[in-house]
């Protein structure tokens, strides 16, 4: 292993479209959304826990995450879960975990990756992220890992590149685009130089570091004011000082569709966002008529094409549905129709004008 190689796991999300099972005070990165005996973070962690040392692995998560993030990984120093003060999207957090290490580590190399994603051939996977890692190293540049595209999803972010390669399998970005109409996710899977946007970034901290002064020079300026306080008992409460000066802004905004030296490996290894109900009956395995359950207590009669999600202690009995998400909780259920599961977050926003935040 080496030593200098290290991951941030990004896990201070709220999950709000695996409501009403993802819930604020304990959202989707903490649940075991796939009935596999593991949390979503859990197997995170395990899979790079496989090719990095444990101490190189840390956790960006809300401070109200911090006790569950330990719960769950009892094997984490707790000196590497760090808690951010307020969330403003991934770029301040990339800055943090990159201002600590180099004072940790000035020749560290880093991934940042998200806690909730799924990834089922793990041995591919290691070999990309360690082709990655050495490519950012040798070339002081910046490396995404794009997923090849199966179908004209419109719920991912899309990369497109160079169609020359620069070195084996690994080409030059030319554009990010967010999540596209169904026209144009069906235009870029035919163009064949369009992969989906997996949100895995991997770069030197010395280089990141260097790319946030001059992308975000304001952001800059606030980490480093503070940055020798890090690793320190200060560093809390140089947070406190930090993130309310901070820009809400994406790593994709903030840096990465603004520099130039930007790569992309093309990977396959089962890889899904879980960003949606749909993306979960996506994985799931299915029965003779299309459902999938995840719920050891379910009967299904006359039912197709469903995605049902029960607590295993209640018994929950579905019939004449077609092409519905189903998800029961202790004190919510929601039936929405498969296709617009896109909405699910407008549901909760009408729950939270009628309800308060009970629900949520």
């Amino acid at each position: 292993m080496n030593n200098h190689y290290y991951v941030a796991i990004l896990a201070g999300g709220i999950g709000s479209r695996f409501w009403p099972k993802s819930r604020t005070a304990y959202p989707k990165q903490f649940l075991d959304i796939l009935n596999s005996g593991k949390t979503l973070i859990q197997s995170t962690f395990d899979r790079y826990a496989s090719f990095l040392p444990k101490e190189n692995i840390f956790v960006v998560t809300s401070e109200e995450y911090a006790g569950i993030v330990q719960e769950q990984l009892p094997e984490i120093n707790a000196a590497n879960i760090l808690a951010e003060p307020s969330r403003k999207n991934t770029a301040p957090c990339v800055a943090y975990i990159a201002f600590k290490l180099a004072q940790i580590d000035p020749a560290a190399a880093l991934i940042v990756a998200p806690s909730d994603h799924l990834v089922l051939d793990n041995a591919e996977f290691e070999r990309v992220a360690l082709e990655a890692l050495g490519f950012a190293e040798h070339m002081k540049s910046f490396v995404t890992l794009g997923i090849k595209p199966t179908y004209p999803n419109t719920g991912y972010g899309y990369i497109q590149h160079e169609t020359q390669a620069v070195a084996d399998n690994i080409y030059q970005v030319k554009t990010f685009t967010e999540k596209p109409n169904t026209e144009l996710a069906k235009t870029f899977i035919a163009s064949g130089d369009f992969l989906w946007n997996a949100g895995i970034f991997i770069w030197r901290v010395e280089d990141v570091v260097r790319a946030f002064e001059k992308y975000q020079p304001e952001m800059f300026e606030v980490f480093a004011a503070e940055q020798l306080l890090f690793n320190t008992p200060e560093e809390s409460n140089a947070l406190a000082r930090i993130y309310p000066l901070c820009t809400n802004i994406s790593i994709d905004y903030a840096i990465m569709e603004k520099a130039s030296n930007v790569y992309v490996i093309p990977s396959s290894f089962g890889w899904s966002d879980l960003g949606t109900w749909n993306s979960a009956y996506e994985t799931l395995e299915k029965d003779y008529l299309g459902n999938a359950v995840a719920g050891n207590n379910v009967m299904i009669i006359d039912a197709t094409k469903c995605m049902v999600s029960a607590p295993h202690n209640k018994l929950l009995v579905l019939q004449g549905l077609d092409d519905f998400i189903i998800v029961d909780t202790e004190d919510v259920l929601l039936i929405c129709k498969k296709e617009n599961e896109q909405q699910v977050k407008e549901y909760v926003a009408e729950v939270k004008r009628n309800k308060g935040d009970r629900y949520l």
